[in-house]
């Protein structure tokens, strides 16, 4: 399958080694990501040298062609939330996941559409077998 898969960059990098976790077992159980360079640590060197409306054409067209998409939500993001809406706007399937403990906003977890899910993780283990679920989800419809 084909997953986009949305995190923070501008807004902060705290959990890159989560990001990295994620983008590795979903390459590793085949899938396809075509944000993967999102999880790198010079991805914002990377991101530097792209025009900012190259970047919105791209993103949105990935997620146009996307199966579904995986957002680390735990650090805040007006890009990562801008791409859940557009997605679900589209009627793709959306598993938002975050650090337990961690305040996330109110729009997330209370909406309530189908195919949207906002699940807290403990660690990495927790975080890719829900991940895992999702993607059976995404492969049974």
């Amino acid at each position: 399958m084909n997953i986009y898969f949305s995190c923070s960059l501008t807004g902060g990098r705290d959990d890159e080694a989560i990001y990295h976790a994620i983008v590795e077992h979903l390459h590793a159980s085949g899938h396809e990501v075509p944000t993967a360079h999102l999880a790198l640590p010079e991805v914002m060197e990377l991101e530097k040298i792209v025009d900012p409306a190259e970047v919105y054409q791209r993103d949105i067209a990935w997620i146009q062609a996307c199966d579904g998409v995986i957002a680390e939500v735990s650090t805040p993001s007006h890009g990562v939330g801008y791409e859940i809406a557009y997605a679900l706007g589209l009627g793709k399937s959306v598993l938002c996941c975050y650090r337990r403990g961690v305040t996330v906003s109110k729009m997330l977890i209370g909406n309530n559409m189908p195919g949207f899910l906002v699940r807290s993780y403990e660690n990495e283990t927790d975080v890719l077998e829900m991940a895992d679920v999702f993607l059976a989800g995404l492969s049974a419809d």
